[in-house]
């Protein structure tokens, strides 16, 4: 798939305001400075699309984006902020999990993993949440660019092994890089194939 266009539509904190339309859409979602801002911005061809902070947590809202004029692409806030304040967790916690269980159009979310970490509780249970409720998703392993390629391999088998210990199969997951544009075909293919899908069915 060759983006043409992406343009931002609407921030908001109500699922309900979110943008009338029947087209698919694909959420991106991780933990705080996971570097989703970048990676959206890079998948897109666009520098400055999304927001991108050394400050975690920027991300604060529901924004969706219009890409090729046929999807969206949606960015939701970051989990495991620590500068935030418990309340703001909540509100923040209650509009995501109203998000992925109202929007019908919503076929995949890609979970961003820094490939550099070990799994984190926070991750796997938020992964939990998605699977409990019918959610589809996929992984993103991000900044791989940080990573020796032996290194690199070491942690995703490391998250394999312990995504199995709950799983009975590992989900689809991607190894990407905002720098080097690492894995950024690969996403746009894979969106590309639901898609098709979707409009099939």
């Amino acid at each position: 798939m060759k983006i043409k266009s992406a343009e931002f539509v609407i921030s908001n904190s109500d699922v309900s305001k979110c943008p009338d339309s029947s087209l698919p859409e694909y959420a991106f979602i991780g933990r705080s400075n996971v570097g989703k801002s970048s990676l959206i911005n890079a998948i897109t061809g666009r520098k400055s699309l999304a927001k991108t902070s050394g400050r975690p947590g920027k991300t604060q809202l529901i924004n969706h984006f219009l890409v090729n004029n046929n999807w969206h692409l949606v960015d939701l806030p970051g989990y495991g902020y620590a500068r935030v304040s418990k309340n703001v967790k909540k509100t923040f916690q209650k509009f995501i999990t109203a998000y992925f269980e109202q929007r019908k159009q919503m076929l995949c979310a890609f979970v961003l993993i820094d490939s550099r970490h070990e799994p984190q509780a926070i991750d796997m249970e938020f992964m939990q949440y998605l699977g409990e409720n019918g959610i589809p998703f996929c992984i993103i392993f991000t900044k791989a660019d940080k990573l020796k390629p032996m290194a690199l391999e070491r942690n995703i088998e490391t998250y394999k092994t312990k995504m199995l210990e709950t799983w009975e199969d590992m989900p689809q997951f991607f190894i990407t890089s905002a720098e080097s544009g690492m894995g950024k075909d690969e996403v746009l293919e894979f969106i590309d194939s639901v898609n098709s899908q979707f409009k099939g069915d």
